[in-house]
């Protein structure tokens, strides 16, 4: 009794520490930027800028950061490479996005950084985006004969771009960017309360000129759809990381992960390309990890690895694209997440 008694205690204090105002506050603007972008940035867009008729650079430049833009899960991401694949995108790039679509979707790095730390929010992004592209170019290397074999048979991409202005594009996303960055900084209340409303007004004024009929019901639609996908999976993977790390000795993390080896790191590597973590859910956990003891280095390479990569991910990807490219792609992400997480914690000790 004693025992559930502590870990529903940790479970439930865990929770209440991660609804703070802080990442709240954090969360909220987030999930506001990847509903607008399911809905103004359109697949064949997206395709567009990776299929076979794109230049390499442009291909995996956009691949990378994707994920940024469509904001999704592991699970997610899965038909959307499908067909990307299936419409002829080169085998790189489309691992590329693969790979990134999960790993740096703008509610990860958010919540990544308001949970952690924006040093980890940071070196999440970055290098998720720079051994992605080392991952696609990698497998495009390895499989290259029968890659130009497949990509033979292939008719070309359609050619979809988005209705919306470029510059209003950028100035929408960049002005929602902006209050979240304003909402989660350590400026007066009253400071903050005035920019964000100031901010908001901005977007009222261009939703209102650019914005055709339905497209803002679409927007608080998607919105909607990605709070009741994400939150409750979140709070109950929270609920859960304050349970176990209760109970669990801080000595067998410290033992394991605890240093900034390329043994721990694989560890951590190895720990997340196998198992399943719900979307967002990698965060409280490796936060919980933390606190027990794991080294920033084994974090951030768990980080890197668990949301692109999990056993039900590979079983789906293998029928995709076949078991070599599966098992080569699995192995890539483990080694390209233990050297990153190595780097990352030698970086810091120095």
């Amino acid at each position: 009794m004693q025992l559930i008694m502590t870990m529903l205690g940790g479970g439930l204090g865990e929770l209440l520490n991660y609804l703070s105002a802080h990442v709240v506050t954090c969360l909220v603007p987030a999930f506001f930027i990847a509903g607008a972008m399911a809905v103004l940035v359109t697949k064949g867009a997206v395709i567009k800028y990776f299929g076979v008729q794109a230049k390499k650079w442009v291909a995996y430049g956009v691949a990378s950061v994707s994920g940024m833009l469509l904001a999704v899960c592991s699970c997610t991401i899965l038909p959307l490479f499908a067909g990307i694949y299936s419409l002829g995108a080169g085998l790189g790039p489309a691992v590329t996005f693969l790979y990134s679509g999960p790993a740096i979707n703008i509610l990860a790095i958010a919540l990544t950084g308001a949970a952690i730390g924006w040093h980890m929010g940071l070196a999440r992004g970055i290098g998720a985006i720079l051994f992605s592209i080392v991952i696609g170019i990698l497998m495009s290397l390895l499989f290259r004969r029968s890659e130009n074999q497949r990509l033979e048979e292939m008719e070309s991409l359609p050619a979809e771009t988005s209705e919306k202005p470029g510059l209003f594009l950028v100035l929408f996303f960049g002005a929602m960017v902006a209050i979240l960055i304003v909402s989660t900084s350590k400026l007066n209340l009253w400071i903050k309360v005035a920019l964000d409303l100031s901010l908001i007004n901005s977007l009222a004024i261009m939703v209102h000129h650019y914005f055709i009929k339905g497209e803002f019901t679409s927007w608080m639609h998607e919105t909607w759809n990605l709070v009741k996908m994400v939150v409750p999976t979140l709070l109950i993977g929270v609920f859960v990381v304050g349970m176990v790390t209760s109970v669990i000795p801080s000595h067998w993390i410290s033992n394991y992960v605890g240093n900034n080896t390329l043994g721990a790191n694989f560890v951590a590597s190895l720990i997340g390309a196998l198992f399943y973590f719900s979307t967002l859910t990698e965060v409280p956990i490796v936060k919980g990890l933390m606190d027990l003891g794991m080294n920033q280095g084994p974090a951030l390479a768990l980080l890197l690895a668990g949301p692109a990569v999990s056993i039900p991910n590979l079983l789906v990807v293998n029928r995709i694209m076949g078991w070599k490219r599966t098992a080569a792609y699995f192995g890539l992400v483990v080694v390209m997440a233990t050297l990153t997480g190595w780097m990352y914690g030698y970086f810091l000790a120095g």
